[in-house]
């Protein structure tokens, strides 16, 4: 599981419990994933298709720092399956977990639209491919 982004936990991110607001979580994980698709998939138009069960496991208070780990599970023809863990950057304590995220890939119709891809690629792989070439 690769931790992409870093969030600093801040008294607008809080419920009135005093812990962090799940819908700002899940917030940030949706944008996180979507970020994630769009560059696997090289197109600016995968959109949320479906979200699993979110499993929270604990909370996260002010002033924490947490990590979104986006991983692919699998690629379809027209979609890319993400899973995700957050935890608490110090302590590694799990604070959320989601098998599945699916996004799906769509063309200038709005439509789904095959991408083609089958593995992970890097950027860093496909700027040097561009070089290469």
């Amino acid at each position: 599981m690769n931790y992409h982004t870093r969030k600093w936990i801040k008294p607008e991110d809080l419920n009135p419990n005093h812990s962090l607001f799940g819908g700002r979580l899940l917030q940030w994980i949706d944008e996180e994933a979507a970020l994630y698709a769009i560059i696997q998939l090289e197109n600016s138009r995968a959109v949320t298709k479906y979200i699993s069960e979110i499993n929270f496991v604990s909370s996260a208070k002010q002033g924490d720092i947490i990590e979104i780990g986006i991983e692919a599970v699998e690629f379809g023809r027209t979609s890319l399956t993400l899973r995700c863990e957050v935890r608490n950057k110090m302590t590694h304590q799990k604070i959320i977990t989601i098998d599945k995220l699916v996004f799906v890939a769509l063309g200038e119709d709005g439509l789904p639209k095959p991408h083609g891809k089958t593995k992970i690629e890097y950027v860093a792989d496909r700027l040097s491919e561009k070089n290469a070439n």
